[in-house]
């Protein structure tokens, strides 16, 4: 079911806050010494922005974002897809890899069309790990994996950590899962580019990361259930947020 934009008002009101959310994710971070990559962080800006889009309520805005999102990746694929150059030239699965990110783009459009922001963003969530797998096999390393690596595992004690409790020892279970997502805040400090260690918002944004886990780990260590429980949602929206312009 296709969305209609109701008055030029309105879309121009929606393109605004677009234009807006584009300066937004349009992060400092350094870049990477070969295109391909650059291309990729590039790309990677108008994707956060899809998936924080897809994770609202607005059928316009996330379809604006996908739209941004999807064109962004089409100038890579048209640039690079044929003839990439080093380090991926040696990766037989590039093309490929490319490939199957734009059908992601093109499953979590449909969905977004059909006013299924929850599953597109579902869809979505899959390109991360696509671009993540292809810059691994080819030995780069950005700033971004060690959000994902942090993404990760916040997003297996979001799924997890409340059932844990209901098992002998839980508290301790998830006192030791808090111990890695500590570890992986401080690669997120140890690990940032020198544009983004200058930067005031996102020094504030990844103290903010810290002190949700630091809440957690203090909960976990006391053994405090009901602390445990009220600490557990709160480590999604400092993420989120940082994620969003920087990651």
């Amino acid at each position: 079911m296709a969305v209609s934009f109701h008055s030029k008002p309105t879309m121009r009101k929606q393109m605004l806050s677009l234009a807006a959310l584009a300066a937004l994710v349009a992060s400092p971070a350094s870049l990477a010494a070969d295109p391909v990559t650059d291309a990729m962080q590039v790309a990677y800006a108008p994707y956060r922005a899809a998936l924080f889009r897809t994770n609202g309520k607005s059928v316009p805005e996330s379809q604006q974002a996908m739209a941004q999102a999807k064109a962004t990746w089409q100038t890579l694929v048209e640039r690079y897809a044929v003839k990439p150059p080093a380090p991926y030239d040696r990766d037989s699965d590039f093309a490929a890899t490319l490939a199957k990110v734009s059908k992601v783009y093109e499953q979590a459009s449909a969905e977004i069309n059909d006013g299924k922001l929850k599953e597109a963003h579902a869809t979505l969530e899959a390109a991360r790990d696509l671009m993540a797998d292809l810059r691994h096999r080819n030995q780069v390393v950005t700033y971004s994996d060690h959000m994902n690596a942090y993404h990760a595992e916040m997003e297996h004690l979001l799924d997890d950590g409340t059932k844990w409790l209901a098992e002998p020892q839980g508290a301790l279970k998830l006192l030791a899962q808090a111990g890695v997502m500590e570890h992986l805040a401080k690669r997120l400090r140890s690990e940032a580019p020198a544009a983004l260690r200058s930067d005031g918002e996102f020094s504030a944004g990844l103290q903010a990361v810290e002190a949700s886990v630091a809440a957690l780990k203090s909960a976990a260590m006391a053994q405090d259930t009901a602390a445990i429980k009220d600490a557990l949602p709160k480590l999604k929206a400092p993420y989120s947020k940082l994620f969003l312009k920087f990651g």
